[in-house]
């Protein structure tokens, strides 16, 4: 860990002219850009670019303790090898003491508008998975449809093609990625499943790290900007989880995936308003509940709508957002054989706050969320939140 920070900081200092531009920050979602877009667009020569992102949170349940995190930090790095062939890489620290790798991919230019990848990239699935820095979004966190059933940050090794038509006003990714992990073998004859009904997918995500693949994966998306203000997307993802050599041969140590995500964005003036609808069909998933003792649903879903508005003028270049955001999300939508639907997956939260961006790339939050499920019994406690963002 120690060797780690003292290279990052080595690379740091020795770097001239490694800032990446502010002007990319924007609230227009046609023009809005995540951070390696940001590092993908800059005109700097061969040189290297570094730019980060980071939050730290404050949340306090109804009648628990409160808890401060430094959630996270995130180091980017870009370079540019050539006008076609650029690198770029995201070192994540997670709570002070994770550290992770979110993105490490080779972006190759073929043709305007038309590039191939390769590497450690995000899967294009509804909004906040490709952009989640802190200042694109309201609310100190993510929304929980982009925890439970995007299992957001949602990253896998593959290849693919991205580009855009500004003659059809469409934006497309396409990639074959390695896919979720479901199961290995449990060293006392017995098999480990990630996979359950409280999370869904979240604990399959494999991260880049020694992954295991035996059937590749497919990810599209198509984002639609031909109308002012206005942005859609429709994602989808398909294929089989991966499982160990050990265990892959036996029934249920794998499912079948297909998922569709639809997503909107809109900016007129002050107003803003953005919504998203997922869903995922699980196959085979009593077999594999069967083998592993897990209670992974057949089906899982959710979605949510904001809405918010600048409350100072569009003249100053400080802007506060009071919003208001519902979202509905079941990760046991259905089962199959004789595991039953469990309420207390059926969930919903109505999230209400401010957003003050005191300047571009810095953000003030403040929210509660009113949480509940569909147990009558088991009461979810709600929670008052606060937090700072920072990205450049």
């Amino acid at each position: 860990m120690k060797k780690l920070i003292v290279l990052i900081i080595l690379v740091m200092v020795s770097v001239v002219d490694a800032q990446t531009a502010q002007d990319t920050i924007t609230f227009d979602p046609q023009k809005q850009l995540n951070a390696a877009q940001r590092l993908l667009s800059g005109n700097y020569g061969k040189a290297v670019t570094l730019g980060a992102y980071g939050e730290m949170t404050y949340n306090q349940p109804e009648s628990n303790n409160g808890e401060l995190d430094v959630q996270r930090l995130v180091l980017l790095v870009g370079y540019k090898f050539s006008d076609q062939v650029q690198f770029v890489t995201e070192i994540e620290f997670e709570h002070v003491e994770e550290v992770y790798v979110e993105q490490a991919f080779v972006n190759y230019a073929i043709a305007p508008n038309v590039s191939l990848r390769g590497g450690l990239m995000l899967v294009p699935m509804g909004i906040v998975n490709e952009f989640h820095e802190p200042t694109t979004f309201n609310g100190v966190e993510r929304p929980a449809v982009d925890n439970v059933i995007v299992p957001t940050t949602w990253r896998e090794i593959g290849f693919g093609v991205t580009g855009r038509s500004n003659e059809l006003s469409i934006g497309y990714q396409a990639y074959v990625f390695n896919g979720f992990k479901s199961t290995s073998f449990g060293g006392d004859g017995g098999v480990n499943g990630f996979l359950k009904g409280s999370n869904g997918l979240r604990s399959g995500r494999q991260k880049g790290i020694k992954s295991t693949i035996d059937s590749p994966t497919l990810s599209l998306k198509i984002d639609y900007y031909g109308i002012p203000g206005l942005r859609l997307g429709v994602s989808s993802y398909f294929g089989k989880t991966q499982a160990e050599d050990d265990v892959e041969a036996i029934d249920g140590s794998n499912i079948g995936i297909s998922m569709l995500g639809l997503d909107a964005r809109y900016a007129f003036r002050r107003f803003a308003a953005r919504g998203q609808y997922i869903h995922a069909s699980l196959s085979d998933t009593e077999n594999y509940n069967d083998l592993t003792g897990r209670d992974l649903g057949s089906a899982l879903k959710g979605w949510y709508i904001e809405t918010s508005y600048n409350l100072l003028s569009q003249e100053k270049s400080q802007r506060l957002f009071a919003f208001a955001r519902y979202e509905k999300y079941d990760t046991h939508a259905d089962t199959e054989g004789d595991l039953l639907r469990n309420d207390n997956y059926n969930r919903n939260d109505l999230t209400m706050g401010l957003s003050y961006h005191i300047a571009p790339g810095v953000v003030l939050k403040g929210d509660y969320q009113f949480r509940d499920n569909a147990n009558a019994d088991n009461d979810v406690q709600n929670r008052l939140n606060m937090g700072i963002g920072v990205w450049f």
